[in-house]
């Protein structure tokens, strides 16, 4: 790296050998935290676990579409990741909160910085796809709406 590149990030500065196996691509820590945080759920939970610790059910009602199920599997990976913090209350019904771990609440800057950078690039990559003719739905600014 010279001297005038001194900001390249550490994921492009990382050596990789050629060809990059297979193997080691899907050991490797990265692709799993993304596969994990990038499915449908875990983000947008993490998200409103970030303003404040919430139960399920109220979770459950500030998801539209999630199902209980869906809901409890993704709490469940989260917490297995130590990203979120179960806790249960001795009440009858027993009742359970969701919060935030020190780990899940280390992980906000830089989904935050993903977030910003996909809103800032959403109408080039909107417009990238419909000229390569990509049928991808069209990427929703929710700054532009």
């Amino acid at each position: 790296m010279s001297d005038t590149h001194t900001d390249v990030p550490s994921l492009v500065s990382a050596p990789l050998p050629s060809p990059v196996p297979a193997g080691e691509y899907g050991q490797c820590p990265v692709t799993d935290m993304l596969r994990h945080v990038g499915d449908k759920w875990p983000m947008l939970v993490i998200t409103l676990l970030a303003r404040r610790p919430h139960r399920f059910n109220e979770l459950h009602r500030e998801i539209e579409g999630i199902s209980q199920r869906m809901l409890t599997r993704t709490l469940r990976g989260l917490e297995t990741d130590g990203l979120v913090d179960r806790e249960v209350f001795p009440t009858v019904p027993p009742s359970v909160q969701y919060s935030l771990t020190p780990l899940g609440l280390s992980l906000l800057k830089p989904l935050s910085a993903l977030a910003d950078w996909a809103v800032e690039h959403a109408e080039e990559i909107t417009a990238a796809r419909a000229a390569s003719g990509d049928d991808q739905p069209a990427i929703q600014n929710p700054l532009t709406q």
